[in-house]
């Protein structure tokens, strides 16, 4: 499977699993510019903008520790400019990352809440 197809699988499996755990998805592959979030979903008043790595090994580390500096980063920006636009007052903004691993014919998911804050550097 090609790299980009198993991306869209990976971002179907995570919003199916977000979906079936009450959230609502405002927003898929949220796109300013260069920038994208994958999926963008609300439950209750939590707004979380969701990075999707899938991978077919664990190696590396796995999908979830995929997520470096510079991509969250970029996700600070997209969801920056996406709250400027949608966002409103009362709702908590987090940033979540989710991990879909392919492997043997199985599927598994980590779902890992307020995964990172970002510290930009002035």
């Amino acid at each position: 499977m090609a790299a980009g197809a198993l991306g869209a699988l990976g971002e179907r499996v995570a919003e199916r699993w977000l979906v079936g755990r009450g959230w609502r998805v405002l927003a898929r592959r949220y796109r300013v510019g260069h920038r994208d979030i994958d999926l963008i979903v609300q439950r209750g008043e939590v707004v979380a903008f969701v990075e999707v790595k899938t991978r077919y090994s664990a190696g590396f580390g796995g999908p979830v520790c995929a997520v470096g500096r510079g991509k969250r980063r970029h996700l600070w920006r997209a969801a920056t400019i996406w709250i400027d636009r949608y966002g409103a007052p009362g709702l908590e903004y987090r940033f979540d990352v989710i991990g879909v691993l392919a492997s043997g014919g199985l599927i598994r998911v980590t779902h890992l809440e307020n995964a990172f804050t970002v510290e930009l550097a002035r």
